[in-house]
């Protein structure tokens, strides 16, 4: 079980629609505070001032995909040991294995249920070794 509450999240989607959702979902039902990038670059940008507890990933995105901004976090001591979360629709049982492989500590299957995505967030939060 993870130490402490989880409070921040720096949440990565290349789809605006589905960023709009997820942040919704995240502040509004789960109470989260949420930082939203576009893109990983804009992530590892705004990473270092928002001290993010968890990352959440989109995997599909153009220029830098979810496994490559999560090897960028972890060359970064201050993202080194940051829990991460995978989002895709790419839900075949290799591919999650994969992701788990990366470092990933849950991958939540697109499309998800806006109203349950809080709940699976904590699920996985509650995954994280303290």
């Amino acid at each position: 079980m993870a130490a402490e509450p989880l409070t921040r999240i720096l949440y990565v989607d290349d789809d605006d629609d589905i960023r709009t959702v997820a942040v919704f979902a995240l502040e509004v039902i789960g109470g989260f505070e949420v930082a939203a990038c576009a893109s990983g670059k804009e992530a590892l940008e705004r990473a270092a001032g928002f001290s993010p507890q968890l990352l959440l990933l989109d995997v599909m995105m153009p220029e830098m995909d979810g496994p490559t901004v999560l090897a960028e976090f972890r060359q970064r001591p201050e993202t080194a040991g940051t829990p991460a979360i995978f989002m895709t629709a790419k839900v075949q049982q290799t591919e999650i294995e994969r992701f788990l492989a990366l470092g990933a500590v849950e991958v939540i299957a697109k499309p998800f249920d806006p109203m349950a995505l809080p709940d699976s967030i904590r699920s996985a939060w509650g995954k994280v070794p303290s």
